[in-house]
């Protein structure tokens, strides 16, 4: 914005500085590789990685049960992902457990796993997804010739933990939703193998959106609640397994907590702020007034954060007094916010 002779920058959200050159996440606080997000100009909030918690993630937690929180408010999905399924072509079976985080969001449109084709999420993209849409479970796969969905009766919300059973034999495949009848499709076209290469994840993706998935299946956020016990076999004749390289270890994740667990128990906010926790993520939402991770610092009325904004104008300085402030006025501009010329 220039002004005669004066010129200053307006930065946009997120950004400071006189040329807008200082952002929150530049100096990375965050611990153990976790995702930086600056929740404000001053403040980052940390999106800790698989086996971290804490507000830099710089605290190891053991998960035994993991347990996942849907799409967070800065819109990333906290997920596991395990190396791809071998041998998943023609034939394989899964099994697990899942508790609700609650019966509303938890229902309506939730990715429980999903494997696939890394591709431009076209069509004709073969993949495998179930998930969770309007109450019902939803098992969908895709050959490359075209989608084969089951869906389930409504789960019984009396139960706390459900149970499914699903798999495939070349293009048939069957679904069974805890004690519900099994339910059986054929996929449609010619096509008898599943050819995928992602990584298999659970819960979420690790894309800040789902570009990843097919644009058939996709689901719009991520699981809620606890998944226990996942397994796998790709023959009749093996025993089931858990995923991952060793068997059982996801080779990465974000924000997915110990089932059970609360981190906002180990975390004080200060006058007056909210602990806010998704999977192991936690922070604290701030007050008008205060900032820091934990509340702890006051707003300057020069700050950016400040409500209401200080009044100096044309890229003059804020100088705070004990009540109040002051503007220092560049040179050629004059009043008492340096408003005038």
């Amino acid at each position: 914005v220039s002004d005669e002779e004066n010129w200053y920058c307006e930065c946009p959200k997120l950004y400071t500085g006189k040329l807008c050159q200082f952002a929150t996440c530049d100096e990375n606080p965050c611990e153990n590789g976790a995702t930086c997000f600056p929740k404000s100009r001053r403040d980052a909030v940390c999106l800790c990685p698989y086996g971290r918690s804490g507000i830099l993630c710089s605290d190891a937690i053991n998960i035994t049960q993991p347990s996942f929180s849907g799409t967070d408010v800065f819109g990333y999905t906290s997920f596991l992902a395990y190396s791809t399924i071998p041998n998943i072509t023609f034939y394989y079976e899964f099994r697990l457990k899942f508790q609700l985080a609650n019966h509303h969001s938890a229902l309506q449109d939730n990715l429980i796993f999903f494997t696939g084709q890394k591709g431009q999420g076209l069509n004709g993209d073969d993949f495998l997804e179930l998930g969770l849409r309007n109450g019902r479970v939803v098992y969908s796969y895709n050959l490359g010739s075209g989608t084969a969905t089951i869906i389930s009766k409504p789960l019984d919300l009396t139960l706390s933990v459900h149970v499914i059973h699903l798999g495939r034999n070349l293009r048939k495949g069957w679904l069974k939703v805890d004690d519900q009848k099994n339910k059986t499709v054929t996929s449609p076209g010619r096509l008898v193998g599943l050819n995928v290469f992602s990584q298999f994840y659970l819960g979420g993706y690790r894309e800040y959106t789902p570009e990843l998935l097919p644009k058939g299946p996709r689901f719009k956020n991520g699981f809620q609640g606890c998944i226990f016990e996942i397994q796998v076999r790709t023959s009749l004749n093996q025993g089931f397994k858990s995923p991952g390289t060793p068997e059982g270890h996801p080779s990465s994740g974000r924000s997915v907590g110990q089932c059970k667990d609360s981190p906002c128990s180990l975390i004080k906010c200060r006058n007056g702020g909210k602990c806010i926790e998704t999977g192991s993520t936690v922070y604290c939402e701030c007050l008008t007034g205060w900032k820091g991770a934990f509340c702890t610092e006051t707003v300057s009325v020069c700050e950016p954060e400040h409500d209401p904004p200080h009044l100096c104008q044309q890229g003059s300085t804020c100088v705070p007094l004990p009540n109040g402030y002051t503007c220092h006025c560049p040179l050629g501009t004059t009043g008492t916010y340096c408003e005038q010329g």
